[in-house]
């Protein structure tokens, strides 16, 4: 496996699973008055919904989005 390719993997792994975090974990703070102990369960079985869906997408829009960047921001 190529460098470029472990690269591209660890780092959509990586991303997604903190965005799935972070943002399970705030539409959970924001949007359910539940007890802490009901509020972590909740929060994890969100996660767990929410990162197989993140992982793809972060691993495939990648490219687009630097494609993207490169575009809108001029190289110094």
């Amino acid at each position: 496996m190529s460098y470029q390719l472990k690269y591209k993997l660890l780092s959509s792994i990586l991303m997604s699973f903190l965005m799935a975090m972070v943002m399970s974990g705030c539409i959970m703070a924001t949007q359910y008055n539940i007890g802490e102990i009901i509020f972590l369960s909740a929060w994890r079985d969100a996660f767990f919904f929410a990162w197989p869906i993140a992982f793809p997408t972060a691993f495939f829009i990648q490219p687009v989005v630097q494609r993207l960047v490169n575009k809108l921001l001029p190289k110094e």
